[in-house]
């Protein structure tokens, strides 16, 4: 098992990152995530928490109409979002803050996003259940990310690269959320697993 980086340790990383990351994500999103983030954004209503919104790659897809608040570990990947959202005239409340521990009330919420963001939580379990914590009831969690895939052959390749992966930047490859979405206490609406099984959209609603 690779060790875990703290969450100073990942801030650190993520802080260097910022400059270099819409360029390198760019690739991976033509190959792998293609419509990943308009498959989620749209469907996103009322008040809406982004976890882990990184540069803001997201803030082009919402609706005009709904009330956003973004989340990250970075001080400098939330100075992107912010110069970001400024460009497109996009009003947002963005913070500094841990996805283990949101800075919340409870039942804050409408809707809940995350996209490319639950791999690199150091425990994905405490994450989604403040998810759960912060949506008000019938309130929606959308998520996209890369996930373990049901292909044996692909998912050992997975295995050997997450030992690298998770030391450098704590990402985890082989990750599996819908059943910890489950037990948190979500129903699951839609669920699509595509490329191989290696990229999982879910929408969810709180029971």
């Amino acid at each position: 098992m690779s060790k875990k980086l703290s969450n100073e340790g990942l801030r650190e990383v993520w802080d260097r990152y910022a400059p270099r990351y819409d360029r390198d994500i760019g690739f991976f999103e033509r190959i792998q995530f293609s419509g990943g983030r308009e498959w989620v954004c749209p469907q996103a209503t009322g008040d809406v928490l982004e976890v882990a919104i990184g540069t803001g790659l997201n803030l082009p897809h919402y609706p005009a109409d709904v009330r956003l608040t973004g989340l990250d570990l970075s001080p400098a990947m939330l100075g992107i979002a912010r110069t970001r959202a400024a460009e497109l005239g996009r009003e947002v409340e963005l913070c500094e803050g841990d996805a283990q521990a949101l800075p919340f009330p409870d039942e804050s919420f409408d809707t809940v996003v995350c996209t490319l963001g639950l791999c690199g939580v150091p425990d994905e379990r405490a994450a989604i259940a403040e998810m759960h914590r912060v949506l008000r009831p019938g309130g929606k969690l959308l998520l996209l990310d890369h996930v373990g895939s049901q292909h044996r052959v692909v998912h050992f390749v997975q295995s050997l690269l997450e030992k690298l992966s998770v030391r450098m930047c704590g990402d985890y490859q082989t990750r599996r959320p819908l059943p910890l979405v489950e037990q948190a206490g979500f129903v699951v609406q839609r669920q699509e697993r595509l490329k191989l099984g290696m990229v999982e959209r879910v929408a969810a609603v709180k029971a």
